[in-house]
């Protein structure tokens, strides 16, 4: 069987759960890491078994091997556009982490720069790769619920120490990757892209949906004294007659329960993000995904997305996002946390 072959570059959190998805699937390798923290490379190395000339200090040198089909950017949001673009540059396939850029602006230009390539390209938003993404449409479009009218979906995880001496500590944040303006912190980038995501997918259920005509209503922005936002609340209206009412938080610990409501009914989702326990409740009935083969919802990314470019396709299948859909939620992220 043909196998695609995977780099990492940031060995961070994230990057250890990516790369430990692998075992699994049957289509992909991983075959290179890249890391300028020497200990945590060898960690990578030994740990995932690479070998050593395919264990990098420099993210380009393994951009550049021919080894490599595509690479996976685990690195800190502010660098998703500087190494985007470096792959782009040395016509490599692309999943980078959400959010892919930090700015509308970035990813614009990124897509341009893909318009003439046939190049795969992707953003990670790992639950709209699950079975339980696919049976949500399912029960939408058959109309279970009637016509879909509003969402409500929520992220969220306390990051902010209680206590005296923790606040004294929390004065020193400011390194901390999700607490950091200059590396793309903040809740919105890091979690609340998820609910803004999620948006995007049931309002293009709807006819009319044009990001242009949306409005935001209810916003809410609690910043720390850096100006990094901890908590994002507000109402999007799509003016299609879908609404999402989303929050993101680094103060509390929310669920992953998303709720979407229509003319006849509503459906909960108990675990919208990382699809574990994969049910969904539809007017009272619980629905579990059947065809869930992999217990680990990285794995469902990387096995679809390898097949994307076993198959010779620039975009993932729905209902993962394309690079429009990309946009347009960078777009809605632009106006929550910069527009005042």
């Amino acid at each position: 069987m043909e196998k695609i072959n995977w780099g990492i570059i940031g060995l961070g959190r994230i990057a250890n759960i990516f790369a430990n998805s692998f075992k699994n699937v049957n289509n992909s390798n991983l075959v290179a890491v890249a890391s300028k923290n020497k200990k945590r490379l060898n960690i990578f190395k030994e740990k995932y078994e690479i070998d050593n000339e395919y264990a990098f200090n420099d993210y380009n040198e393994l951009i550049n091997c021919n080894k490599v089909d595509i690479v996976y950017i685990a690195l800190p949001h502010n660098l998703h556009s500087i190494f985007i673009k470096n792959c782009i540059k040395s016509n490599k396939n692309i999943l980078v982490e959400k959010p892919a850029t930090i700015t509308s602006a970035q990813i614009i230009e990124i897509n341009k720069l893909l318009n003439n390539k046939k190049l795969f390209f992707a953003e990670a938003f790992m639950y709209l790769f699950h079975p339980q993404t696919e049976l949500l449409l399912k029960l939408i479009k058959d109309k279970k619920i009637g016509d879909v009218t509003q969402l409500e979906t929520q992220f969220g995880f306390n990051i902010i120490k209680k206590g005296f001496l923790r606040y004294i500590k929390s004065m020193f944040f400011k390194e901390d990757r999700l607490l950091n303006k200059s590396l793309g912190g903040g809740s919105m980038l890091d979690i609340g892209c998820y609910t803004t995501s999620f948006s995007i997918l049931l309002s293009k259920l709807k006819n009319n949906s044009d990001i242009k005509k949306l409005k935001i209503y209810d916003k809410k922005l609690l910043l720390n004294n850096s100006g990094v936002d901890i908590e994002v609340s507000a109402t999007l209206d799509f003016c299609n007659g879908f609404k999402s009412k989303i929050f993101s938080s680094f103060k509390k610990n929310l669920s992953q329960i998303s709720v979407i409501k229509g003319t006849s009914g509503e459906i909960v989702i108990k675990n919208s993000w990382h699809c574990e326990p994969s049910k969904i409740v539809c007017n009272g009935k619980e629905y579990n995904v059947e065809n869930n083969i992999y217990k680990n919802v990285y794995s469902h990314e990387i096995d679809k997305v390898s097949r994307c470019i076993l198959n010779g396709r620039s975009s993932p299948e729905y209902p993962a996002f394309n690079r429009l859909d990309s946009e347009n939620n960078m777009k809605i992220i632009d106006r929550l946390i910069y527009e005042k």
